[in-house]
């Protein structure tokens, strides 16, 4: 009878210790991320990130290179379609790898984990961060065009629309996102607007235009490869709906479409506007205006146009910045689940299911960045390296179809196929060289500064991957 009870009782202590460890092993699980992107958020966000303030107030660039006014168009839709092309290569690639983190994850799986890494490495540091600050003091400076503000007001009104927004995204991707799409609707209505007021009321001020060239003949080739890489500056950030790609709804094929969608919805808008602008403003003043948004509107309506221009630019720099902010802090988490980051940079919140100590980080240094007036020139010298890893990435399509996944040892079966292979790939890789080719040459000791900014991830890296096994950076997202 007393072994009877010794049996019992073990029994019973082991189950207890079964189901304690149990117990303790979920708990030590991470929550997982929550799934709460569809389609219309995922595109809000293409949408949202890329029409950020440029083309309301920098378009004189490409007119300043193309004085005509069907060469201007010619651009931007050149432009429109060169993103197109990369959103094409991004699509079929997040089809392949639909995990948190994208293009860091592409570029990890196609070639090696070094150069995931450095792109999270200059996404935190600078171009990233930097994109975040930017946009902020344009947030804040239009702002000040309602409420008077020194320029230390100014950096600490852009430090609080970062944290303001950061917070909002703390709290949830299903709210972030739906902060997304409210803003990124209200930028399209105001967008189309404000070009069927510049048609509709520009009439007198079109007529008084001196006659416009309809191309420039003149033009050299080399102005055109300038004009359109300016065009493609405006077109950043169309990438970024694949770091989320870990809370999208199948993403496999909510991203290609919302990729998709949103490039093209982009490209309208940006070739509509530009028509708008030059249908009242002669090339000239186009080409020297620094405000070409503002003195478009208010040549078609009058001087009191100047304030629903701050309210367009405030809508579309919120939109970008809220979109930049939600999209960063996904490949730092995916960075930390694979070793390659601080460990609480992976951390996600227990209820809120957001990767709340990586959002805190991107708001903390973006803040430092905005406040130390120093994003400016992190900024302008590293981007130009961004466009290095797109190239790389349209390469890594052509290894996977020739080769396939080695990794994984399975056969190459994207749900996505990116057409026009292999023609717009490789002109796509050209384009993003040729970007990179002519920042050196108009800027070498900056390129070179920026590339070396880029590089100094490398013993970073090495450190780094020392204390993570190979398996573990091999087998990651597998």
């Amino acid at each position: 009878m007393c072994g009877r009870v010794w049996v019992l009782l073990l029994v019973a202590a082991r189950l207890r210790c079964g189901s304690f460890s149990m117990i303790e092993s979920r708990l030590s699980m991470p929550p997982a991320l929550r799934r709460s992107i569809g389609l219309s958020h995922a595109t809000a966000l293409v949408v949202g990130i890329i029409v950020g303030a440029s083309i309301f107030i920098q378009p004189s660039e490409i007119t300043r290179l193309i004085p005509s006014t069907g060469g201007v168009m010619l651009v931007w839709l050149a432009a429109g379609a060169l993103t197109l092309c990369g959103a094409l290569v991004c699509a079929e690639l997040a089809s392949v790898f639909p995990h948190t983190g994208g293009v860091y994850v592409f570029l990890k799986e196609i070639f090696s984990p070094v150069l995931g890494f450095l792109w999270g490495w200059a996404m935190f540091w600078s171009v990233h961060s930097g994109i975040l600050a930017a946009i902020a003091v344009i947030l804040a400076r239009y702002i000040a065009y309602f409420v008077p503000l020194g320029e230390s007001a100014i950096r600490a009104v852009a430090i609080a629309a970062i944290l303001l927004l950061s917070l909002i995204n703390y709290l949830g991707v299903k709210l972030g996102s739906a902060v997304q799409l409210a803003l990124t609707a209200a930028k399209l209505a105001a967008i189309v607007l404000m070009v069927v007021l510049l048609f509709w009321f520009g009439g007198a001020a079109h007529r008084a235009l001196p006659v416009q060239t309809a191309f420039a003949a003149g033009a050299a080739l080399q102005s055109y490869g300038l004009a359109i890489a300016a065009g493609l500056f405006a077109f950043g950030g169309w990438h970024m709906v694949t770091y989320a790609a870990g809370e999208t709804r199948e993403p496999e094929r909510t991203i290609p479409r919302a990729l998709m969608a949103g490039t093209l919805i982009v490209t309208a808008c940006y070739v509509l506007l530009n028509a708008g602008y030059l249908y009242v403003l002669p090339l000239g003043e186009v080409a020297h205006s620094t405000r070409v948004a503002a003195e478009a509107t208010g040549r078609a309506l009058g001087a009191r146009a100047g304030g629903a221009i701050a309210v367009l630019v405030v809508l579309s720099a919120l939109g970008a910045l809220n979109g930049i902010i939600l999209a960063g802090p996904r490949v730092y988490y995916a960075m930390a689940q694979d070793g390659l980051a601080f460990r609480w940079m992976g951390a996600v919140h227990p209820r809120r299911q957001t990767p709340h100590l990586a959002l805190l980080a991107q708001a903390l240094w973006s803040s430092v960045l905005v406040a130390t007036n120093s994003y400016r020139e992190l900024f302008t010298r590293v981007v130009y390296t961004e466009w290095l890893f797109f190239a790389l990435l349209a390469a890594g399509l052509f290894v996977l179809r020739r080769k396939g996944l080695r990794r994984q040892q399975q056969e190459y079966k994207p749900v996505f196929r990116a057409g026009g292979y292999p023609v717009l790939q490789a002109v796509f890789i050209a384009a993003s060289v040729g970007i990179v080719v002519n920042q050196w040459v108009a800027d070498p000791r900056g390129s070179a500064v920026g590339l070396g900014l880029l590089l100094l991830g490398l013993p970073v890296y090495f450190v780094w991957s020392r204390r993570v096994p190979k398996e573990a950076l091999t087998d990651a997202h597998h």
